[in-house]
């Protein structure tokens, strides 16, 4: 008889989940909350409760290639970076392909999950659900916890002093669609991550004088890379992983500042981060400097405290006539349905093995889906994750003793700080390929390379030296795909041809660079031989 597994939540994590269920032979049931899947992809006017909001004119900051799961490519006109609408329209593609519909269960919230009495010899939980007013209870094998940590805005008004005397309109950025009413203001947003500097961008462009509040200053990078190709693309791959794990840390850190100042000094930007050498997060804008340059956009420090009318910054600079404040300050996360004894937030903290599965259950039969932030796509995270769980719930993988998980809880934990630091927005933050690998590693689908440099050596060089998608693990292991090898080899051309509007006549001149690459190759092998000559 098949598991039954309860799904919490239709979003990206969600879905992945139920795909994976079903490839496992496992039966899945998600209760879904609203009437839709998409989670805080899918683009609603209003601001609803307990769901995560997003502004209308939202792009991803990670690419199609690297963003797709990992045996079912985005279609090739697809853009390289979608914005909301496309990416909703990319996961009912893969929903109505995997026939994932049937399963969910539509404007149905979760009350409670509670071990059954007998958890310690069965692992089932028992699951309350209320649907049209009515309360239903079920009992599952399993449950996967997908319900993002989007959605509880953190405004720590307590650290602005005067804001009860602010007699403008002052809001959470989850608050905030689009720049409609805001034309001729004076805007104060308080914080730089990705939403406050889009939002700011976005309002600049019809606003009286747009300032950003920024503690600690961050590096903003642009979506487009090397030639032209997608930053993630060029930026994880095995080959540059590598060397950010051996070489010595300050000279990845000085390795790191060099490539963030490439496009612009960030320091004569104002946005040079206070602590440089720890791994943040970074802003992927492609306005940003542009508007500074401009003087529509402004860049302020710390507001130490406000007026009725008025912003007071650390370094004594004040600026009058402030008319909307908007916080872009980020989010906490609950999960109102469980017990804190089973999943405690503390801090925006939460204590998990690998980021998905409490250390300290009898019975393996739990596990959170999403809830971290890779410094690359969340969704062949979420993949990766999905597939080790429901191989766990079925029996085919096995945790380690509660002591080993612990220990690698406040191992990872130290190393995390080490990394990204201790703020708020960074308790989630890890390595993006040395995730992705050490969870591949769990279920045999990590690419085994000795054997490829001999099998396959074109494979081998191009999972090491290009871009660590999605589709390197299923060439191996469960659930590999037959189409695999080729998505590898043909990714370039899907990241072009959305690109390729305009027929260009295909030139017959010789290529220039390719011909000095050929002179400095030459120019190499004779002073190695003059050396020999000479020695």
């Amino acid at each position: 008889m098949a598991k039954k597994v309860a799904v919490i939540g239709a979003g990206v994590s969600g879905l992945i989940s139920l795909k994976c269920c079903v490839y496992e032979g496992l039966e899945p049931t998600c209760f879904e909350r609203t009437e839709d899947i998409g989670g805080v992809w899918r683009f609603k006017e209003k601001v609803e409760d307990g769901r995560a909001s997003i502004y209308q004119s939202v792009i991803t900051n990670t690419s199609k290639e690297m963003s797709c799961f990992s045996d079912f490519p985005m279609p090739e006109d697809f853009p390289n970076f979608l914005h909301n609408s496309k990416l909703l329209e990319y996961f009912r593609i893969f929903a109505k392909k995997f026939d994932l519909l049937k399963y969910i269960q539509f404007q149905t919230t979760v009350l409670s999950v509670r071990k059954c009495p007998d958890f310690s010899s069965s692992g089932q939980w028992k699951v309350v659900t209320q649907s049209n007013g009515k309360e239903q209870s079920a009992v599952f094998d399993a449950v996967m916890v997908c319900s993002g940590h989007h959605f509880l805005p953190h405004i720590p008004l307590k650290s602005f002093p005067g804001i009860e005397r602010f007699k403008g309109q002052y809001f959470h950025s989850r608050q905030y669609k689009h720049p409609d009413g805001f034309e001729g203001k004076r805007i104060l947003v308080i914080g730089m991550g990705n939403s406050g500097s889009d939002i700011a961008v976005e309002l600049s462009k019809n606003a009286a004088q747009v300032f950003i509040s920024t503690r600690h200053g961050t590096w903003v990078v642009s979506r487009v890379s090397e030639d032209g190709y997608p930053w993630d693309s060029v930026f994880h791959t095995r080959f540059r992983s590598m060397l950010r794990n051996v070489l010595p840390r300050t000279v990845v850190k000085w390795m790191i500042e060099q490539q963030m100042n490439r496009w612009f000094n960030h320091e004569n930007y104002g946005l040079e981060p206070q602590n440089k050498y720890i791994m943040k997060e970074p802003v992927l804008n492609d306005d940003v400097p542009s508007r500074l340059l401009c003087g529509a956009i402004k860049v302020k420090s710390t507001v130490k405290e406000l007026t009725e009318t008025s912003a007071i910054f650390e370094d004594g600079t004040v600026e009058e006539n402030i008319d909307v404040i908007i916080f872009a300050t980020g989010y906490s996360f609950s999960f109102p349905f469980l017990e804190d004894s089973l999943v405690k937030v503390e801090n925006n903290m939460v204590s998990l093995y690998k980021y998905i599965f409490p250390a300290h259950l009898e019975k393996s039969t739990f596990a959170c889906i999403g809830l971290i932030q890779p410094l690359g796509s969340i969704f062949p995270t979420a993949e990766l994750q999905a597939r080790w769980v429901t191989r766990v719930f079925k029996g085919l993988c096995s945790l380690p003793s509660e002591r080993t998980m612990m220990m690698d809880i406040i191992k990872r934990n130290e190393k995390r700080i080490d990394l990204f630091g201790e703020s708020q927005s960074q308790t989630l933050q890890t390595n993006y390929v040395d995730y992705l690998d050490e969870l591949a590693l769990e279920i045999g689908a990590k690419p085994d390379f000795c054997s490829l440099l001999f099998k396959d050596p074109k494979l081998a060089v191009r999972l090491y030296f290009g871009p660590c998608n999605s589709y390197q693990y299923r060439l191996a292991g469960p659930g590999q795909w037959e189409g695999a090898r080729s998505a590898i080899f043909t990714q370039k051309q899907r990241i072009l041809k959305p690109l390729k509007t305009r027929v260009l006549k295909d030139s017959s001149n010789f290529p220039v660079s390719f011909l000095l690459k050929i002179l400095g190759l030459l120019a190499v092998v004779v002073a190695f031989f003059c050396q020999l000559q000479w020695s």
